[in-house]
């Protein structure tokens, strides 16, 4: 009776470990095909037709080294 307990469990430990390497497996191949397609954008940011208004459009260039040397942030906002 013993052998037939370890028999079964080697078996099934076996088909489990192949069943489970196989799906995730394909689950990885689809879900770095999905984000690989996967653009995230905001709607607000197209027209009717799908095009990007470039008026909503922001571009913003922070210069200045901000936590290098000779920053404190006791001196408050920096004005020009």
């Amino acid at each position: 009776m013993l052998a037939i307990t370890l028999t079964f469990s080697v078996i099934f430990s076996l088909m489990f470990l192949i069943v489970g390497s196989v799906v995730g497996w394909i689950a990885k191949e689809y879900v770095l095909q999905r984000d690989s397609k996967f653009i995230p954008t905001h709607p607000e940011m197209f027209d009717e037709n799908g095009q990007i208004i470039p008026e909503t459009v922001w571009a913003v260039r922070f210069e200045g080294d901000s936590e290098g040397e000779g920053f404190d942030p006791s001196d408050g906002p920096l004005t020009e």
